[in-house]
């Protein structure tokens, strides 16, 4: 286990894709001492649809989201603006919203902070600190697309979950696992799920 150092910002919209966000906050758990973490009331249906866990806003633990327990985690009301990443003065390595629906983009690219997960985004922009939103939608529209080269021009780094078939996937899980690699990555956090394009090979 690499040693926890640093902050890292993290919300669950209602876009498909739990498994996306379940595997990277169970690698951003062991990687950094703290984890704030987000989710909306469609998160919790959409975890429950597409992994079977049950998971309750009033209730949330680590090992009820993650199957573990892990004391990195925080999670956050969604609704409370009185929790650090609404401010600017709360330092941390970066936000990460996996996956991110095509609702809550546009909220952030049009600076419409009416939860903590678009105002904790709109304090990354403000303060030049990593954005990466993951979508998980297709296919996409004009509007989706303006307001992706909208984030895009604002700072933020879009990460669609799009994973590759290169590095010849054997299951779901590892197709999962590039995704959450190449969000690891963006974070100059190490990862030992993908290896690197033909590195071994050397």
């Amino acid at each position: 286990m690499t040693e926890s150092t640093g902050r890292l910002v993290v919300a669950i919209t209602g876009a498909s894709g739990a498994p996306y966000a379940i595997r990277f906050l169970q690698q951003a758990a062991t990687l950094y001492s703290e984890v704030y973490v987000m989710l909306t009331e469609q998160a919790v249906q959409v975890i429950a649809v597409e992994t079977g866990r049950a998971v309750s806003l009033n209730k949330l633990t680590s090992e009820s989201l993650l199957g573990a327990d892990y004391p990195s985690i925080r999670f956050a009301d969604r609704k409370n603006f009185f929790t650090p990443p609404a401010s600017g003065s709360f330092r941390h390595d970066g936000m990460v919203i996996v996956p991110c629906s095509m609702g809550t983009a546009s909220r952030i690219a049009a600076g419409s902070s009416d939860d903590l997960i678009s105002r904790a985004a709109d304090v990354c922009l403000k303060e030049r600190r990593r954005l990466i939103i993951v979508p998980r939608e297709t296919p996409w529209n004009l509007i989706h697309l303006r307001n992706m080269v909208t984030l895009t021009e604002a700072g933020a780094t879009i990460l669609p979950a799009a994973p590759a078939f290169y590095h010849n996937p054997k299951s779901i899980n590892d197709l999962v696992d590039f995704v959450v690699a190449r969000i690891l990555q963006q974070l100059d956090a190490p990862q030992r799920l993908v290896g690197e394009w033909q590195v071994e090979a050397r």
